[in-house]
């Protein structure tokens, strides 16, 4: 029994209502669902808002309260603008999809079994008390406290972000920076689209057609795809009011417009973490009576996109002692990220990527290589993606961290040779959504 069959027979059992939930009501529902379940979940603030409110997180797993050794982590992000209510309230009902359906739903089960899921249902709580239904495009509560667009307030790889930044911002950073998250996805709405990186871009980066490519693009191709093609009508690429049509329902974020400063960009850059964004909705703020139906559209490719986490390869670096050797680079042959993915204190490493043949590299800095041809098979139909470890018959007595700096990656780049895609529904819907 597929994937679909499965989460379609589950009943909907669940005292949470298909309504708007304010800050209180939020903290009130995940402080209840971390009591009724505390051997799978763990409630947590990353920090605060500017007008004090906690930036809450609930974890769930088989070892919720701390990272285990070779189950990967992975974070939803919701209501990052606090006018775009929809993934808030999809968060909330993830959330408790996936309690009440441990140890009922074998595919939940295996999902929880490992992984190690965070769900942040509003980066931006002062946003969302601001914010009034008044209709589809209201600007109001879409920035923080301090009239500040969140998505465009991280440091950007690509140009100077002058922006200071944001308490909400900091605190996702500092989360981000613990180097522990493998995925990500934030959810956004004013569209209908799964949108990857990169969000801005230069020549280094951008191609003919007008895309800023990664080095792993095919694999932010099929998390999009993933989502698109499990949701219910983002694959059929229908257009909101605006007109905008994306084909298959994704898109990568520069072709549709140029974001300084976007949170998907610096997961990736930064917090070695590959992130998108989803935009869920037509109308940031819909009505309520609509929810249940954002929750019916979204349920199946919230899930699949989880597991995703399971492709490609991971493992550990460790010395001839079998000890852990921290801050090692591990890169698969021909995708050298500029920010180099290193081991964690535990000597893991996490890399996405497709099914197929790859040569792996770990490198001690000033040191010495190994490398290792592995035949990738398709993780995610195991819960588990494939597993290599390299064993160095020699370490160095110690190794140092490998620090990005905060300051623009690409900023050797000659901005004549900039191209910047603009449309006419760019110019009128820029400030509705991403």
């Amino acid at each position: 029994m597929g994937i679909f069959s499965l989460l379609l027979l589950l009943p909907l059992v669940s005292g949470l209502d298909f309504r708007y939930h304010h800050t209180k009501e939020l903290e009130a529902f995940l402080k209840d669902v971390h009591k009724k379940h505390p051997d799978i979940t763990h409630l947590y603030s990353i920090g605060k808002s500017v007008q004090g409110r906690d930036l809450w997180v609930l974890a769930l797993g088989r070892s919720p309260t701390q990272h285990k050794t070779g189950i990967p982590e992975f974070k939803y992000v919701g209501n990052m603008h606090g006018n775009v209510a929809v993934g808030r309230e999809l968060l909330l009902h993830l959330i408790d999809f996936l309690v009440t359906s441990d140890q009922h739903d074998p595919v939940i089960t295996k999902l929880i079994n490992h992984t190690r899921i965070h769900i942040m249902p509003s980066m931006n709580p002062d946003g969302f008390e601001a914010s009034i239904l008044l209709h589809c495009f209201s600007m109001t509560g879409r920035y923080n406290a301090n009239k500040k667009d969140l998505n465009r307030n991280f440091p950007d790889s690509f140009t100077t972000n002058n922006e200071i930044i944001q308490p909400e911002t900091k605190a996702v950073m500092n989360w981000i920076d613990t180097g522990m998250f493998v995925l990500s996805a934030n959810l956004h709405g004013g569209a209908v689209v799964a949108s990857y990186p990169f969000d801005n871009g230069n020549y280094v980066t951008i191609n003919g057609k007008g895309i800023s490519k990664t080095l792993d693009d095919d694999v932010f191709v099929h998390l999009a795809s993933t989502y698109a093609n499990n949701h219910r009508t983002m694959h059929k690429g229908i257009a909101c009011d605006n007109g905008v049509y994306f084909k298959d329902g994704i898109t990568n974020g520069y072709h549709w417009y140029k974001v300084n400063g976007s949170m998907q960009d610096y997961n990736y850059i930064w917090g070695q973490c590959f992130d998108i964004t989803l935009e869920l909705s037509c109308c940031p703020y819909p009505s309520e009576d609509s929810i249940q139906s954002f929750w019916d559209d979204n349920k199946i490719a919230l899930i699949e996109y989880i597991k995703q986490i399971h492709l490609g390869v991971k493992g550990r670096v460790l010395n001839k002692k079998k000890e852990p050797i921290a801050n090692v680079i591990v890169e698969v042959q021909g995708r050298r990220h500029i920010c180099p993915y290193k081991t964690n204190k535990n000597g893991e490493y996490y890399l996405l990527l497709l099914p197929g043949v790859y040569i792996l590299n770990a490198t001690l800095p000033g040191f010495m290589s190994l490398q290792q041809e592995v035949v990738l098979p398709n993780g995610v139909e195991k819960f588990s993606a494939y597993e290599y470890d390299f064993i160095f018959s020699q370490e160095p007595t110690s190794t140092k961290p490998i620090s990005c700096p905060l300051k623009p990656l690409y900023s050797n780049s000659d901005s004549k040779f900039t191209i910047t895609v603009l449309s006419i529904n760019f110019l009128i819907f820029v400030y509705v959504v991403r």
